[in-house]
């Protein structure tokens, strides 16, 4: 019964889980809304897709990517450390991966910004629970911070549909 008041006391005492939870719950309200737009905008059978039955899911996972990388950053680079000396050749791999993903990235400036937004609001919640000493293992931290992202998205997204037309 302690643990689980401890768990839902622990946003009162890490103020950055609530923060956290804004932004998701922000980026749940923009998908949401941004949504229907791009598949009223989308030209091609693909971009169709895209835009209508795998927008959710493709956002969904750039979230959990982001948050596991922010979650664990200590274990995924020592093992992509690892991984790059075993040889020159998966090196350069690695590195033209890193580039062209980055580039990517660079070209679609707004989804850049979301990601910049999320991964430092998340890395600022991580900061808050280390400076009250809950350091968790690195996938119970990636799986509980994710959840609690995917837990505002949901919330966002709920908001906007109960809210409809006021928020635009």
């Amino acid at each position: 019964m302690k643990a689980l008041f401890a768990l839902l006391v622990l946003p009162l005492r890490a103020p950055m889980l609530l923060v956290l939870l804004v932004v998701s719950g922000y980026l749940g309200l923009h998908w949401a809304d941004v949504a229907p737009q791009l598949l009223a905008e989308a030209s091609t059978p693909l971009q169709q897709q895209l835009a209508g039955p795998w927008f959710w899911p493709l956002q969904s996972l750039q979230v959990l990517a982001v948050v596991v990388f922010c979650a664990m950053p200590d274990v995924l680079l020592r093992e992509l450390s690892e991984l790059m000396a075993a040889s020159k050749a998966l090196t350069l791999v690695v590195t033209l991966l890193i580039v062209i993903t980055g580039g990517l990235y660079l070209l679609h400036l707004a989804v850049l910004s979301e990601v910049l937004v999320l991964a430092s609001a998340v890395l600022l919640a991580r900061l808050d629970l280390i400076r009250l000493r809950i350091m968790p293992a690195p996938w119970l931290a990636s799986l509980g911070l994710s959840g609690w992202v995917l837990l505002g998205i949901l919330v966002g997204h709920q908001l906007q549909h109960s809210l409809g037309g006021y928020l635009a």
